[in-house]
């Protein structure tokens, strides 16, 4: 209908409000949140408010690393992507978390076990009586999130993929080729977590005025296509950016390339509910182009490099 509220009244949400039940605003709930790839959103972390947070405080909490992947049952192509943020179960699709760390009443502790860490150390011992020392609990961590992103694997076992929770094989029989795959799953963790800081890609900026907009006092209008023939980006009626590699599209999480999710979200969309498009529609494109343009000049930046590891990965011998 077109006056259907936005807020979806959850049968735990029903029974708070038949409750009764109520809070006081506190800014301290107020945390960021990865709520699609590549696009964070404040997220007020209220028990009251939120429906289900199931053991979200067992592994978002500061300084600890969530492999997020695609759930038993998806439709789309397998995902993964790490994030050291909270996120929900439509982050990628019927998202799983495999966090690095958990906490416990409150207390911190590996999610990788000791019975894991002895397979991987007896697999890559270096010699006879020798332990694998380089074989630790976060090279472990980034081991997994390399093969994860394996071509290869991923071609071979996709429709295990979205029936199955994934088993990891371990490649190669020394240090030197788990070190090599720990590596790869370190880069791109490095990058996926930190693409706001990493260095823009130098896309080309083209501007011709609107006219028709500018006389009538009104911005450019939004539009957020992505032209992946012509390597472009058009922004908006005036704005196009250029210069974007082919491999940049190739990265992609589902159906969509990294740089399509961002554009996605950035676009205007007019609530359905009559009251808060009268209220709270005032999200406007033009108010954060500039940082789009950034974001996606570092998007650029993040999938060409990931496609970089990837092709790495695609080219090594596996027995």
């Amino acid at each position: 209908a077109e006056d259907e509220p936005v807020i979806k009244w959850s049968r735990n949400l029903k029974r708070r409000l038949e409750q009764g039940r109520s809070e006081e605003f506190d800014q301290d709930k107020i945390r960021p949140m990865s709520y699609r790839p590549y696009y964070s959103q404040w997220l007020y972390d209220s028990e009251l408010f939120v429906d289900e947070r199931g053991a979200a405080d067992t592994m978002f909490f500061d300084g600890n690393v969530s492999i997020a992947i695609s759930g038993t049952g998806s439709s789309k192509p397998f995902q993964v992507l790490a994030s050291n943020q909270v996120f929900g179960v439509d982050y990628l699709e019927k998202t799983q978390s495999l966090p690095l760390c958990v906490r416990v009443d409150g207390t911190v502790g590996d999610n990788i076990t000791d019975w894991a860490l002895k397979q991987f150390r007896d697999h890559y011992r270096p010699g006879k009586g020798k332990q694998a020392q380089a074989v630790t609990k976060p090279a472990i961590f980034h081991y997994v999130y390399a093969v994860l992103h394996d071509p290869v694997y991923r071609d071979k076992y996709a429709q295990n993929l979205k029936r199955e929770f994934p088993r990891i094989p371990l490649y190669g029989d020394t240090e030197v080729d788990f070190l090599r795959w720990a590596g790869w799953g370190e880069q791109l963790m490095k990058l996926h977590i930190g693409y706001e800081t990493v260095e823009p890609w130098p896309l080309t900026r083209t501007d011709i005025d609107d006219d028709k907009a500018r006389a009538t006092g009104q911005s450019p209008k939004p539009l957020l296509k992505a032209d992946k023939p012509g390597g472009r980006i058009v922004l908006d009626s005036e704005t196009t950016l250029s210069g974007i590699p082919p491999e940049a599209w190739d990265y992609r999480l589902g159906n969509r390339s990294a740089l399509e999710w961002v554009l996605d979200q950035y676009k205007e969309k007019t609530p359905r509910d009559a009251t808060i498009r009268e209220k709270f529609n005032t999200y406007r494109f033009a108010d954060y182009k500039e940082k789009v343009i950034d974001l996606l000049a570092r998007v650029t930046r993040v999938s060409v490099e990931t496609q970089a590891v990837v092709e790495a990965m695609r080219g090594q011998a596996r027995h």
